[in-house]
C-alpha cells in the first residue's frame, strides 16, 4: 500500500559483541506478507544491531523498494522519509473492502461500467493530479487520540479517517481490462495509494480495491539499488554478507543532495559543531540552493561526517556521524 509513515528510528546501541557494526543505508526488495517492522526485525537479528529503521511504510501486502537505516543510517531517516515515492498499482473494480487491499474483509459489491474504456478512466483520473484533499483509510497507523485508527477499528469502534493535504505530481493509465485497471503513480509524502484506488473507482461509478500494489522508487533509490526478494531466503551467515555487500555507504545515501567536501580545518569545525565556510571546502564554494533538505559534509576519502544546512555564508552543523 502506500507508504505514509515512519518506522521507530534507530536506537543507539550499536551491535554485539564480536561483531562489526554495519553503517548505511539498506534498500530491500519486501516480498508480499511480511510488515515494514518484520524487515527491520529482520535486518536487526541479521546484522546483529538495534540500530535499524524504515524510510516510510509498506503495508504487508505491498512489494517492493523499502529503504533501511543501519547505525549512523537511522541518522539518515528524517530527511529519505519525505522523499517522492512511485508505484505500479492494480485496481480491481466491483468489490471493496474494509482495508481498501486484496486482504480485507468484503463490504460492500457494485457493479463495473460496462463501458469502461482507457479515455474514460484518463479522464477520472486527471481529478487526482495535482495537490488535493484526500481521506485516509480508516483502517491505517494514523493516530487519533493516541490510539492507531487500525486498533480502534479492530476493537469494533466506529472510526472515520482526517482528510489531508496530499500531492500526485503524476498519474498514469497503463492497462484497462475489466474488472482491473493498471496505474503508475509517482507522488509526495503522506499519500495512500489505496485511498486513490477508492475514491478513483468511485468516480468511475463503482467501488474498487488494490489487488496489487508495488513500490518501484523512493526519493533516488529504484528496485535496481535493491536485495532481491529472494536473497532473504538464505541462512542468516549468507544473508548478512549480502545486506553488508549491498548496504550503501551513507555519503552514497545522499546521492541527491549538495555536498561540501571538507579540508582539514573544516574536519575540526565540524567535529566541534561549529558553522562551515567556504574556506572550510577543500573544492569549490559552499553549496547553495539546498533549502530543501541537508548537505553532506564529507571528507576527502567521500565518508559522510555531518548533515549541513545552509545558511547566509555559512552551513550549520545539524548531525554529526560517528567517526570511522
Amino acid at each position: 500500500m502506500s507508504g505514509s509513515g515512519l518506522s521507530g528510528e534507530g536506537v543507539s546501541e550499536r551491535g554485539h559483541a564480536g561483531s562489526q557494526p554495519a553503517h548505511g543505508v539498506l534498500v530491500l526488495d519486501k516480498p508480499c506478507g511480511p510488515t515494514s517492522h518484520d524487515m527491520v526485525s529482520r535486518v536487526r537479528r541479521v546484522l546483529r544491531t538495534r540500530a535499524v529503521g524504515h524510510a516510510g511504510t509498506l503495508d504487508p501486502m505491498a512489494t517492493g523498494v523499502l529503504v533501511i537505516g543501519v547505525g549512523d543510517g537511522t541518522k539518515l531517516l528524517h530527511h529519505l522519509t519525505g522523499a517522492d515515492k512511485a508505484y505500479r498499482a492494480t485496481l480491481r473494480l466491483g468489490v471493496q473492502t474494509d482495508t481498501l487491499d486484496a486482504q480485507g474483509r468484503v463490504t460492500e459489491h457494485a457493479p463495473v461500467p460496462g463501458d469502461l474504456s482507457v479515455e474514460a478512466v484518463e479522464s477520472a483520473a486527471r481529478a487526482f493530479v495535482g495537490e488535493y484533499l484526500q481521506r485516509a483509510p480508516d483502517i491505517s497507523a494514523i493516530k487519533q487520540a493516541g490510539q492507531r485508527l487500525y486498533a480502534r477499528a479492530r476493537r469494533g469502534e466506529i472510526v472515520s479517517a482526517p482528510e489531508r493535504s496530499v500531492v500526485v505530481h503524476e498519474l498514469r493509465v497503463l492497462r484497462v481490462e475489466a474488472p482491473e485497471i493498471e496505474l503508475m503513480v509517482r507522488c509526495g509524502k503522506g499519500f495512500y495509494v489505496r485511498a486513490l484506488a477508492r475514491d478513483l473507482a468511485l468516480a468511475l461509478g463503482s467501488v474498487g480495491h488494490l489487488s496489487q500494489l508495488r513500490r518501484t522508487h523512493s526519493g533516488s533509490f529504484s528496485l535496481a539499488d535493491a536485495l532481491d526478494a529472494s536473497a532473504l531466503t538464505q541462512e542468516p551467515a549468507a544473508l548478512a554478507a549480502a545486506m553488508r555487500a549491498r548496504m550503501l555507504p551513507l555519503a552514497a545515501a545522499l546521492r541527491d543532495r549538495p555536498r561540501c567536501v571538507l579540508n582539514a580545518a573544516g574536519l575540526i569545525e565540524v567535529r566541534h559543531g561549529r558553522p562551515v565556510r567556504s574556506e572550510h571546502c577543500a573544492h569549490g564554494p559552499l553549496p547553495s540552493g539546498a533549502e530543501q533538505g541537508p548537505i553532506a559534509l564529507v571528507d576527502e576519502r567521500g565518508q559522510l561526517r555531518a548533515l549541513g544546512r545552509a545558511e547566509a555564508e555559512r552551513v550549520l552543523v545539524i548531525r554529526g556521524m560517528s567517526e570511522a
